[in-house]
């Protein structure tokens, strides 16, 4: 059951609802499906993106959101299919994201501050594209989720310098099927995940693509991964022991996995703010790919 409380102290305020696991559905007054949420790096405010027409359907636009004012800000607009990654999307008052505008998908940066137009192109390649990607802390580096233009399989996790002075370095192999990396904030560590068969599982590796391990095993399928705050534990979406898939999380050695949110439905994609105390996710209902589009979600950790 929701239970309704008000989140403002005029008599208009909207009401926002509360789930019996304690999670707070944001009041965002926006259709369509809201998705990917990350916070800032002082935790007072969100990005995330908007999909126009449901569910991972396209076009898509970007938005930034005051937690306690509940200040909307459009940021990227422009008939394009524009996502961020949840966790390490909003570093050094930069915020990286993926666009599918012409020719294909590439990266893409833009201030804190800026508004819709004023984003740059990071990556090019002609024959390859990016997605999904994320910054190290201080927003001088992304890594990125590459592929072979019209191959969605044999993801690898690429490396590049966003002032364009370095190759493009690719650390991971592309048998392995790698996707959705996050930078850690301590700047130590990427995770990954990978493809076993129909099941992903959560890997971790140096910066440089070295000392590559496996976190997560026997988990179900673990997606949309980001690290905590201090980088010791990372945070999942996994249908491990549920119908629909929830949010776990695990230390980075693979040790105590913990569920953190207990719905009768889908809640994925999530991130902790940088505090440590808040976990940000989209939720739904149902099956998300059949519903009409999923709502942000804070929890108190």
């Amino acid at each position: 059951m929701l239970l309704l409380f008000s989140c403002g102290v005029e008599d208009d305020t909207p009401t926002t609802e509360k789930r019996t696991d304690g999670g707070i559905m944001l009041n965002i007054p926006l259709t369509g499906s809201l998705q990917n949420a990350a916070f800032s790096p002082d935790g007072a405010s969100i990005i995330f993106t908007r999909f126009i027409n449901g569910y991972n359907n396209a076009p898509a636009e970007l938005y930034k959101f005051n937690l306690a004012t509940e200040e909307l800000t459009l940021l990227v607009a422009d008939g394009s299919g524009n996502i961020n990654l949840p966790g390490a999307a909003w570093n050094n008052g930069k915020i990286v994201f993926a666009s599918t505008r012409e020719p294909h998908d590439e990266v893409y940066l833009i201030q804190e501050n800026g508004a819709s137009g004023d984003e740059i192109q990071i990556t090019s390649r002609t024959n390859d594209v990016a997605y999904e990607p994320t910054l190290n802390p201080d927003g001088t580096w992304t890594v990125f989720e590459s592929h072979v233009l019209d191959v969605e399989t044999d993801g690898i996790i690429m490396k590049y310098k966003i002032d364009g002075s370095s190759e493009y370095i690719a650390l991971t192999a592309q048998g392995d099927d790698c996707r959705q990396p996050n930078w850690s904030p301590n700047d130590s560590k990427i995770l990954y995940q990978r493809a076993a068969g129909e099941v992903w599982n959560i890997w971790i590796m140096n910066v440089d693509g070295t000392n590559r391990q496996q976190v997560t095993a026997n988990l179900g399928s673990c997606t949309d991964a980001s690290f905590s705050n201090d980088g010791q534990f990372i945070v999942f979406s996994t249908d491990f022991e549920v119908e629909i898939a929830n949010i776990y999380r695990i230390d980075i050695a693979g040790s105590n996995p913990k569920r953190l949110t207990n719905y009768n439905g889908y809640d994925g994609a999530p991130s902790i703010s940088p505090d440590g105390k808040k976990l940000i996710f989209e939720s739904t209902n149902g099956d998300p790919d059949v519903s009409s589009g999923t709502k942000l979600v804070l929890l108190n950790l």
